[in-house]
């Protein structure tokens, strides 16, 4: 979250307001009965949470349920990764934008080295994670020379890199759209080293378009909601800390659940209201970002995740 607005000053939300992991789990529990089967804990730092594997435990409960985890790495010791695995996380996102130094501490400012990253990811593999997932967001004027250094680092591995085209997510990032660089172009600059060929995706909805390596190296993943917007396809909510529903990533505004959840609302109430949420649902804000020419405030990634 940016220093200069959440520094040690600001007020942050009192406990009361957040919902408890047994709201958390209820819900997810009714989400289940209406289709959902994968739930991503994020944030902000989703370990920095007190207790995390507590709530991992309780939603790991829940049958036919694909619990995963988004981190910046920075507390992914082996101990922890463990006692996550144990806990019931099936599955590991680690966030990375370059394995320069300068690079990576200009993007995340976030005060410890490249190492201890690649140290959570490893520590992750050997805690039991296949496949562990790595997050590169691309700037053009910053971080486009970390690509094919990235790509070479993980080629070969079990581990899936894959490229977030920039995107103009809450009203902190100064987004440019000089600055995005498109998925294809991506593709087009690895490929010449590693030749590539595109794999069906693993699911409808998927959000990353997914390419293998033709040497047997692995394969990559292209996350391209600004040059090929996929509004149409979309499947997911985002949960916020304090109970709002949010259908979109670039929405303002969210649905207030934890009203009802501390009500004396049934589950099928609270399914019913899930229902008339997604119902009502109208986001095409990818679709339409070349068009609009006045731009709505927009809720922060760090608030509703990625």
């Amino acid at each position: 979250m940016p220093k200069e607005v959440f520094g040690p000053d600001y007020p942050y939300l009192a406990r009361s307001e957040l919902l408890t992991y047994e709201e958390i789990a209820r819900l997810t529990r009714v989400l289940t009965g209406l289709g959902v089967r994968k739930v991503r804990l994020t944030g902000g730092e989703p370990l920095l949470r007190y207790d995390l594997e507590r709530l991992i435990e309780m939603l790991a409960r829940i049958a036919n349920l694909d619990l995963t985890l988004t981190t910046n790495g920075a507390l992914l010791t082996l101990e922890k990764a463990r006692t996550l695995k144990a806990a019931g996380l099936r599955r590991l996102t680690v966030s990375l934008d370059s394995l320069d130094e300068t690079v990576f501490a200009y993007l995340n400012d976030v005060g410890f080295p490249v190492a201890r990253v690649l140290a959570g990811i490893e520590n992750a593999a050997a805690a039991g994670f296949a496949s562990v997932k790595i997050n590169m967001v691309v700037l053009r004027s910053v971080n486009l020379e970390s690509v094919l250094p990235m790509a070479r680092y993980f080629h070969g591995s079990d581990h899936i890199l894959r490229f977030i085209e920039y995107m103009d997510v809450g009203d902190s990032n100064g987004w440019k759209l000089d600055e995005v660089v498109p998925a294809a172009e991506i593709v087009a600059l690895i490929g010449a080293e590693f030749p590539l060929e595109p794999a069906v995706p693993n699911y409808r909805g998927e959000v990353a378009r997914r390419w293998r390596y033709r040497d047997g190296g692995g394969e990559i993943g292209m996350i391209s909601s600004v040059s090929q917007p996929f509004c149409g396809d979309c499947t997911r909510l985002r949960l916020s800390a304090r109970g709002e529903l949010f259908t979109c990533l670039f929405a303002s505004d969210g649905h207030d659940v934890r009203a009802l959840l501390r009500s004396q609302a049934s589950d099928e109430q609270v399914s019913a209201m899930l229902i008339d949420i997604w119902r009502q649902r109208d986001d095409r804000y990818s679709e339409l970002r070349s068009s609009q020419t006045a731009r709505r405030p927009h809720v922060e990634m760090s608030y509703i995740g990625g």
